[in-house]
């Protein structure tokens, strides 16, 4: 059973970090390029950054380059994302996603707000 658990959600005030870990079960997390996306009140799911099986290859963004930085360890099957110098417009449920699958967590919130 293909399972995609999000975690490291939560308050920050603007300007915070967070961490968000997503760990992975019942595929081969290796042999996929995985995504985080994000869907704020009110607005469309959006890609926020992607990371390809192997090479460590990104992609971010506009909105976020700079700022965020993904990874993964495909020893234990888990892919992060690194937010710095968070904005209000940051807030959203934050989802993982195997690219090219219907492969998706239920998704972390983080809200920044002061």
């Amino acid at each position: 059973q293909v399972q995609l658990v999000e975690s490291g959600g939560g308050l920050v005030q603007p300007g915070g970090s967070l961490r968000l870990s997503c760990l992975a079960s019942g595929f081969t997390f290796s042999s996929y390029t995985m995504s985080w996306y994000r869907q704020a009140p009110g607005k469309e799911r959006e890609l926020v950054a992607a990371i390809l099986s192997v090479g460590g290859i990104t992609n971010y963004a506009a909105s976020v380059k700079g700022r965020f930085t993904i990874s993964r360890d495909n020893a234990k099957n888990t892919m992060y994302l690194q937010m710095n110098s968070l904005k209000p417009e940051d807030t959203a449920v934050y989802y993982c996603n195997a690219v090219r699958t219907n492969y998706w967590g239920k998704g972390t919130l983080v809200t920044v707000s002061s």
